[in-house]
């Protein structure tokens, strides 16, 4: 898909896929290429979630405990009634939010191994996601910068990504409920010892760093990790389904004409110690 990331797999129906039979084919190349594309699916929602059991825990934002039936997320711009949404309401500002550089779920207390996305319908044009991998951006990083930030922590919030896109999200509940988490600046791959920067338009400061200093540092490495040369662009046909490594990737979705319907639905599954999750704890 990229020369130094991604593959699209074929012949394979993802409905089909069990611990026994697939799934370590399947879990291999996601570990090597940390995105993975798969065409021409027809993944319902029970499917889509016995898919993502495979990879570990379904994660569920709104859970109060740990008894809780997972649910598939529909990221789209189309009202229950299957009116498409106007765009200046808000629910279109959370969509545009997620046109920051970003790693899911990096402001949970545990954060996510994997999202696997498909689309049921799709904009005439626009819309597309890009990903970039940051495996790829710490191999190329200069030394004297990755000297400079391998033992660095970085602190994150949900809140802050919203506010950079509009003041209604900054003050709806859905954003706030969420603490500050701290990561360390890579996240290790347990499989292959392969390192990747662990960053995201969440983070707003840098533990042991002024406020200046440490914006100026994120910002930096997200415009270095997101140069032309390390994007790969995903214009969706339905029935696609992707599956990126949350630990290894950022990705944005791209705009489109809101008059036009966009519906994908998305799972992400919740990184585990098997993982590498107590590799990335900040002690």
């Amino acid at each position: 898909m990229h020369q130094r990331f991604g593959v699209e797999v074929f012949d394979i129906k993802l409905s089909n896929i069990t611990a026994d039979s697939g799934y370590s084919e399947i879990r291999d190349l996601f570990e090597r290429y940390s995105l993975l594309l798969f065409r021409e699916q027809k993944l319902d929602d029970g499917e889509h979630i016995a898919l993502g059991k495979l990879f570990g825990p379904i994660e569920d934002r709104s859970r109060v405990t740990n008894n809780f039936d997972p649910v598939v997320t529909t990221v789209s711009n189309v009202a229950e009634d299957g009116q498409v949404i106007e765009e200046n309401d808000l629910k279109v500002s959370y969509l545009k939010a997620n046109q920051l550089w970003h790693t899911d779920s990096t402001f949970l207390s545990t954060p996510a191994l994997a999202n696997i996305l498909t689309a049921k319908v799709v904009p005439s044009t626009g819309g597309e996601t890009e990903f970039v991998s940051t495996r790829v951006a710490w191999k190329d990083l200069p030394s004297k910068l990755k000297v400079r930030i391998r033992d660095k922590v970085f602190c994150h919030r949900y809140l802050h990504s919203r506010q950079q896109i509009s003041k209604s999200l900054a003050i709806v509940s859905l954003f706030m409920k969420h603490n500050d988490q701290f990561w360390r600046a890579l996240w290790p791959n347990p499989c292959n010892g392969e390192e990747a920067l662990y960053i995201a338009s969440h983070i707003y400061a840098v533990q042991d760093m002024n406020v200046n200093d440490g914006s100026a540092l994120v910002d930096r490495l997200i415009e270095f990790s997101t140069q032309s040369q390390y994007i790969h662009t995903h214009k969706w046909r339905v029935g696609d389904v992707l599956i990126w490594d949350e630990r290894a990737t950022m990705h944005r979705g791209r705009p489109w004409s809101y008059d036009e319907a966009r519906i994908l639905s998305s799972i992400c599954v919740t990184a585990r110690d098997v993982d590498g999750l107590d590799l990335v704890r900040s002690l």
